[in-house]
């Protein structure tokens, strides 16, 4: 029997119907868990922290592109500018 390392529940794995990788739910505390190990079945949370990790990670992203986009479109403006006074 394997227990939750979230909460200590026990759950219910047969280890020779589980695969490296699986993704497996706690039944009492719903936490995902990643099945690391088959034999014996060795669990690892899945933590949400590291999940809004990578959103502030991607939101971030998409702000630096956004930002450089502002940068290419103040550029544009300046040139415009410039032809302008050229004229």
């Amino acid at each position: 029997m394997i227990r939750c390392p979230d909460c200590g529940a026990e759950i219910d794995v047969d280890e020779d119907e589980v695969e490296e990788g699986e993704i497996l739910s706690c039944p009492e505390c719903e936490s995902e868990l990643e099945v690391t190990q088959t034999h014996p079945v060795h669990l690892n949370p899945i933590s949400d922290d590291l999940d809004e990790e990578e959103d502030e990670e991607e939101d971030e992203d998409e702000e630096e592109a956004d930002d450089d986009e502002d940068d290419e479109e103040d550029e544009d403006v300046e040139e415009e500018d410039e032809e302008e006074d050229e004229e």
